[in-house]
């Protein structure tokens, strides 16, 4: 059900207030609601007030961003989410702290008796809720604090009973919007934005909803509308903003045949765009789930927390009857009960950990849950694919040699004639010849029927002769043109790590054309960045011919490089390492990436990659940069130690305040402040969680928007 019964209170230019009856009820959400409008494009500040059913959105530009707010809140669904849980962003209760505040102001002003019932009735549910515990759970912290309140009100410290009680309240609705708040990271993230569509259809534009879009229909987008499929530009010229999906706040040049993401926002232009992956397929929806597999995976150092917490009660359990059977003191008995480490021990670590994952996709990285954070931590070796990897998937043509005796053309002539063959083959090493031409402005030169023989070469009549382009063994084996007396230009070529497409006719050896796969600019910055981040072996593969792979490892200073490898070879390299005894990284994007994502401890796939190496892949880059393979490694780092300062704190802490109560120094109110004090403070550093080294220097990150990743990539 769509949300379209509101109305607006109040308005001036670039501020609304809409009065929402449904806000507050099931699957309408405060949080829900602010994240939606969010992450609209023209939204500056947005507040929810559940109570007075009320929507305040400041926003920027025009009435026509003002419709687009209203047209975004009725596409706002009150359907919850698929595999997350309402109740965990319910706004926190205060109605239990204003009912004890009443009763701390009323007892003086009341008899001796009355005073006993009113208490008794205020703590009732904190002492029902210790005993259902006991009975359905074993012994939780719950049960201490029952235990707690219960013996003061039992030997007539009314005042203490209901202050601590307050104490309990005040901390357990602190914890609530603590872990609300870092819930609300990557809520966001999980509920598909429904954008509406313009699609041709029987020549005519027609508005549907962007989940009714079928794959190959022609969709148009115009100003300030989202792309709500993914899909290929057919035609038009536009800028795109990316934030809400990759996190690239400078809008992009978008044209024919140019790739577009459902989530993008079109800033300034019109394009048509061909839907390739509509509905469920969609980059949006299939981050969804990505998120949604993320949140239900628990690391081992979350359970190793939980396992430690739940002993922990036991310890306090313990103590605090030892105390009471030495001292007879029920005092003390009490200030030992409200110390637990459970809350700070269990809430801290899985805040810190989609704290991480909230940071990390503001990084263009998704990481699929706590473990995957928590490997990431510990590997000492990164394996690389190279093509696409450490080299964009694009070739580049670098030298067009003409060789003597066959032909009396330029290198400006050879190059067009090739191109003009060339561009009736669709694999990458022709589209680069082709592209080449293109940048040179280079005229088409006429030519015959081209004959093609996949995976070899093909020939085509040129200016009355036969041009034959292809591989060395194509030309020499199968069109009797010999190369050997140029081996010398080719070897020189070769070793620099280049691909040769070879060109003859009838005469002969005509010319040579050399590729070479564009190495990333920024690789050397972040294999270095990668290696102060304390990894210690950084390796490629390839399928490459030896003398091309170890060229450039020895340019990007790799520890050791696999050359020749065949696709289904690359998962025992992996595993060679692991029994070598190390903890191993991969990072590829093809489909034969598949099983050596799967066998690493820690597979990351490119955002180029195909279906199965994301499916595969422990994390995801939503940017196609390499350097987010260097900020998910310091994010991980930093994250698994903020998760250890937190844990030692929590530690350290309660221990020094059960240490007081044990000793007398400490009433139950002030062993109730104490401890949940510093769990509130425990909480809310695990909250803020840890930022890049480039971001505590002032220096900025490539990725830092706040989260409106309503739309992902994949």
């Amino acid at each position: 059900m769509a949300l379209t019964n509101y109305r607006i209170i109040h308005e001036v230019p670039g501020r609304l207030r809409l009065r929402i009856p449904a806000l507050g009820e099931p699957g309408c959400e405060a949080g829900a609601l602010e994240d939606w409008i969010e992450a609209a494009a023209p939204t500056r500040e947005v507040r929810a007030n559940r109570s007075a059913r009320a929507l305040i959105i400041h926003y920027q530009g025009s009435d026509e961003a003002r419709q687009s707010l209203l047209r975004r809140l009725e596409h706002f669904s009150t359907e919850p989410i698929p595999g997350y849980s309402e109740g965990d962003v319910h706004e926190a209760e205060i109605a239990p702290m204003i009912t004890t505040l009443f009763t701390l102001a009323t007892l003086p002003f009341l008899t001796p008796p009355m005073r006993v019932v009113l208490t008794f009735a205020n703590v009732g549910s904190t002492l029902a809720k210790g005993a259902d515990t006991l009975i359905h759970e074993g012994i939780k912290v719950e049960v201490l604090d029952a235990l707690a309140v219960g013996l003061a009100a039992a030997n007539g410290k009314l005042f203490t009973a209901n202050l601590t009680d307050l104490l309990l309240d005040l901390g357990a609705f602190l914890e609530r919007r603590t872990q609300r708040q870092s819930d609300r990271l990557l809520r966001r993230l999980l509920r598909p934005d429904p954008a509406m569509a313009w699609v041709e259809r029987d020549g005519e534009l027609v508005q549907i909803s962007g989940d009714e879009v079928c794959a190959g229909e022609t969709v148009v987008v115009g100003v300030g509308e989202t792309v709500p499929v993914d899909g290929h530009v057919i035609d038009g010229l536009a800028l795109v903003n990316q934030a809400g999906v990759t996190g690239e706040d400078v809008p992009v040049r978008k044209e024919a045949p140019a790739r577009v993401i459902a989530g993008s926002v079109l800033v300034e232009g019109r394009l048509r765009l061909e839907a390739t992956r509509v509905g469920e397929d969609t980059t949006t929806a299939r981050v969804s789930r990505f998120i949604q597999t993320s949140l239900a995976e628990q690391a081992a150092t979350q359970c190793l927390a939980d396992e430690l917490a739940d002993k922990r009660v036991y310890l306090t359990l313990g103590t605090g009857a030892a105390v009471y059977a030495l001292t007879r003191d029920l005092a003390r008995l009490q200030s030992v009960f409200l110390v637990d480490y459970s809350c700070a021990l269990k809430l801290g670590t899985p805040v810190a950990f989609k704290s991480g994952m909230s940071r990390a996709a503001e990084h263009g990285v998704l990481m699929k849950g706590g473990e995957a954070i928590e490997t990431l931590a510990e590997i000492d070796t990164l394996v690389f694919d190279k093509t696409g990897t450490l080299t964009h998937s694009d070739l580049l043509v670098t030298d067009v040699v003409v060789l003597p005796g066959s032909c009396a053309c330029t290198e400006t002539e050879l190059l067009a004639m090739v191109a003009s063959v060339e561009e009736h083959a669709s694999h990458p090493i022709a589209q680069a010849v082709v592209e080449a031409a293109r940048e040179r402005d280079l005229a088409h030169i006429s030519h015959g029927e081209v004959d093609y023989l996949v995976a070899h070469g093909l020939q085509a009549e040129v200016d009355g002769g036969r041009i034959v382009v292809g591989s060395r063994h194509y030309l020499e084996a199968h069109r009797a043109i010999d190369f050997q007396v140029h081996q010398a230009q080719i070897d020189a070529l070769q070793a620099e790590g280049k691909t040769l497409l070879f060109v003859g006719n009838a005469e002969g050896a005509v010319g040579l054309i050399a590729l070479r796969d564009s190495l990333r600019e920024e690789a050397p910055a972040a294999l270095a960045r990668l290696r102060a981040l304390g990894i210690k072996q950084l390796i490629m593969i390839t399928g490459d011919r030896r003398e091309k792979g170890e060229a450039l490892a020895a340019e990007l200073g790799l520890d050791a490089v696999y050359a020749e490898m065949a696709p289904e070879d690359k998962a025992s390299v992996i595993e060679g390492l692991q029994r070598a005894g190390h903890k191993v990284g991969f990072v590829g994007d093809g489909v034969n990436d598949g099983p050596a994502l799967a066998v690493a401890d820690i597979g990351i796939a490119m955002p180029r990659g195909a279906d199965i190496a994301r499916a595969t892949a422990d994390v995801v880059l939503m940017d196609d940069r390499l350097q987010a393979v260097a900020d998910a490694r310091e994010i991980a780092h930093k994250t698994m130690r903020l998760i250890q300062q937190n844990f030692t704190a929590a530690v350290g802490i309660n221990t020094g305040v059960l240490t007081g109560a044990v000793l007398g120094w400490l009433s139950p109110v002030a062993s109730a402040l104490l401890h949940n004090g510093s769990t509130i403070g425990i909480l809310v550093n695990a909250l803020k969680g840890v930022s890049l080294e480039a971001e505590s220097q002032g220096q900025g990150s490539m990725q830092t928007p706040p989260l409106a990743l309503t739309h992902k990539v994949d």
